[in-house]
């Protein structure tokens, strides 16, 4: 296999890593694109899936402390960037770890961690690498390794939500919350959400979107219901997909996507939803084939 085949082969594993460690799809390819630069000037590479593992996290480890100082200055909520899956475009996403290390919620909880916690939590859970394994990628010895990630779990833990439903169970319960979302249900959304519910919309300041957290099953329904009477309500499409490894809803209008919704079920009830509007967010999604 020639060196531009062997890159391409380990593209997606390496853009579903950077992606997990950033929470920004643009940045992870650029971060894959400067590996490929090193990649072509490299030499004497023994193993080439390692090597390029490790260009990948220390690049991206390098990015995410300007990332951090950045999201402290956004306008209202940050989320992640999100990316619509089902192709392979962020590797494998095989078994329920690496499903989760992919959704929005969890890329939302490892904020709280510092960089290296993050790459160590990211690298156990998402790509099953062993401790000496994560070690030799940050250059730490194996009892340091094994510290940041039993830290991370602790921080990730305190915010975790755990449900055992199917995919298609998942589906249908985000069916059901579109349905009583579009025809402005209170009663109906209201028996879907816990009690204790949020309601996050990142619009970056570049487009209307409430700036602070809406919480209770009460106040979220009746937010949820009140959207539906925007004037160009009537003219959004809906479409339920796959939405960083698990349903979500694209809404396009006018034939241009415009918003993702990704509700988080959970064993109670919906407990989070997770509206992104900002353009800037959109555009990786947007440009994907088949995001129509």
């Amino acid at each position: 296999m020639d060196r531009l085949a062997l890159f391409e082969a380990n593209r997606p594993r390496l853009l579903g890593l950077a992606y997990r460690l950033l929470g920004e799809a643009s940045e992870a390819e650029d971060v894959v694109q400067e590996a490929y630069l090193r990649w072509e000037a490299s030499t004497g590479v023994e193993v080439p899936e390692a090597w390029l593992t490790k260009v990948v996290t220390n690049l991206c480890l390098n990015r995410l402390t300007s990332a951090r100082a950045r999201r402290e200055l956004y306008t209202g909520p940050w989320l992640p960037e999100p990316v619509f899956t089902g192709g392979g475009e962020l590797g494998p996403l095989e078994t329920a770890e690496q499903r989760e290390s992919l959704s929005i919620g969890l890329l939302v909880l490892l904020e709280r961690l510092t960089p290296p916690e993050r790459a160590a939590f990211v690298l156990r859970e998402a790509f099953g690498h062993s401790h000496r394994e994560i070690g030799e990628i940050l250059d730490l010895d194996e009892t340091h390794v094994r510290q940041l990630y039993r830290r991370a779990r602790q921080h990730v833990g305190d915010g975790r939500t755990r449900f055992t439903a199917t995919a298609e169970q998942r589906r249908a319960i985000v069916e059901r919350f579109l349905a009583a979302a579009v025809h402005g249900d209170v009663a109906a959304l209201e028996r879907m959400f816990a009690e204790e519910v949020v309601s996050w919309a990142d619009g970056g300041g570049k487009v209307s979107a409430a700036r602070r957290p809406v919480s209770g099953r009460e106040r979220v329904a009746r937010y949820v219901a009140g959207l539906v009477r925007d004037p160009r309500a009537g003219e959004i499409e809906f479409s339920v997909r796959s939405i960083n490894g698990e349903p979500g809803i694209a809404m396009h209008l006018w034939g241009e996507l415009f918003g993702i919704v990704v509700p988080e079920p959970a064993a109670d009830g919906l407990v989070a939803l997770r509206t992104i509007v900002n353009p800037d967010k959109l555009a990786y999604a947007a440009a994907q084939k088949g995001s129509a």
